[in-house]
């Protein structure tokens, strides 16, 4: 496995505060590694193996620990020094009220406790309520096409295919141990049983099972669109199926909270403001997307327009659809005073193509740097727009 510095340097400098270090993604994404990389950093800065603890509470020795109070008791007993002491907790969020245990351990013992969880509300409910201004969280994500070049020493040559093979597949690290795409296959569809069985269906007691998986079926065969509630409900009223607002709408919170898929809203340009209708769902893995659409295409636009939003979160951005008067730019990405603004296409084909792509900024009064991002190998870059291709840009070093 490779080192995730680009998140240990975030989180680095928060290992010795009694501050919650909570850290979300997607099943398999690495976070258990991760948590890994930081207790042997820890142990290389002097810290003694007997301050470490260390539970992945989906690990069936620890099966026992399923109440809060069980879950206390234990962490006392292993606490036998006056040391400060590093408590590693791997999602956390199968133990009941485990809220209120990391609560009084960090009172009585000023320990710096790092948890995990595969869901995006984990900083909410009772957390955030017990932990108000205690913690500071992360995210975590599959590898990114930087990344998994690095894992496979991929050279110069290779890049193009490797590009596609990540457009297809995806990151998530495991699926790079196997060695067809047949083992590949029945791995992505573990992962995805698991959070929808598990962290989905199960943990929001959703009964009906086929109407979800049809509404996350259609998300994941149409991902980088733009979608309305209204538009979710007219599609399945065209198949003879009834279904309110209102399940929907309850059902896409579910999904964006097992972070299979993330939400981006829109931002109006002209008006400074961010819209309520009309999001756009990006898959955290691209390979999930592959496993359920049976009816896969390579809409290569689309899918590419995929990987750079999840790049740009990867980077620290807060993503924006950004809305103009007569159109859309792809993504606004903010970050601090930072401010970048993105078109991504596969091919500027022709000028028809080169006029959409780089026309849509034309509302944009601003100054900040403004990018169309391809496949092209030769520069298009025009009127102060700058062109880059995507694979160079997916390979930055931010």
């Amino acid at each position: 496995m490779i080192k995730r510095e680009h998140y240990l340097a975030r989180i680095r400098k928060f290992y010795h505060m009694d501050l919650i270090k909570v850290i979300t993604g997607i099943r398999r994404c690495g976070k258990s590694v991760l948590l890994q990389q930081i207790m042997e950093e820890l142990k290389k800065e002097g810290i003694e193996e007997e301050q470490i603890i260390y539970i992945n509470f989906e690990d069936y020795d620890f099966s026992f620990i399923r109440t809060g109070d069980i879950f206390h008791e234990y962490i006392k007993k292993q606490i036998k020094t006056e040391k400060k002491y590093y408590l590693f907790f791997d999602e956390i969020q199968v133990v009941p009220e485990f809220e209120r245990v990391i609560n009084s351990l960090r009172m009585k013992y000023g320990a710096s406790i790092f948890i995990t969880g595969s869901n995006g509300k984990l900083l909410s409910g009772e957390l955030a309520t017990f932990l108000s201004g205690r913690t500071v969280s992360f995210s975590i994500y599959p590898f990114t096409f930087r990344e998994m070049c690095q894992l496979k020493m991929i050279d110069k040559e290779g890049r193009e295919a490797a590009l596609h093979d990540y457009l297809v597949w995806g990151g998530l690290p495991q699926r790079f141990i196997m060695t067809d795409e047949e083992q590949t296959k029945t791995f992505l569809r573990d992962v995805y049983d698991t959070i929808i069985l598990r962290d989905i269906v199960q943990r929001a007691g959703i009964k009906d099972i086929e109407l979800f998986n049809r509404i996350l079926e259609y998300l994941v065969c149409n991902p980088s669109q733009t979608f309305s509630i209204t538009s979710i409900v007219n599609y399945f009223l065209s198949i003879d199926r009834k279904v309110s607002k209102e399940t929907i709408y309850n059902y896409l919170e579910h999904i964006v909270a097992s972070l299979v898929m993330t939400k981006a809203t829109r931002y109006d340009i002209r008006g400074k403001r961010v819209l309520t209708k009309m999001d756009k769902y990006y898959l955290t893995d691209m390979g999930l997307g592959r496993i359920r659409n049976s009816g896969f295409k390579l809409e290569m636009g689309a899918l590419l327009e995929n990987v750079v939003y999840n790049e740009l979160l990867v980077r620290g951005y807060e993503v924006y659809v950004g809305k103009t008067r007569t159109g859309e730019i792809d993504f606004i990405a903010v970050k601090g005073q930072q401010k970048k603004y993105y078109q991504v296409t596969y091919h500027l084909y022709d000028e028809a193509v080169i006029e959409r792509e780089f026309g849509a900024f034309k509302e944009v009064g601003d100054n900040f740097p403004k990018y169309v991002l391809s496949m092209d190998k030769m520069d298009f870059s025009r009127d102060g727009i700058i062109h880059k291709n995507v694979i160079d840009f997916l390979l930055e070093d931010e």
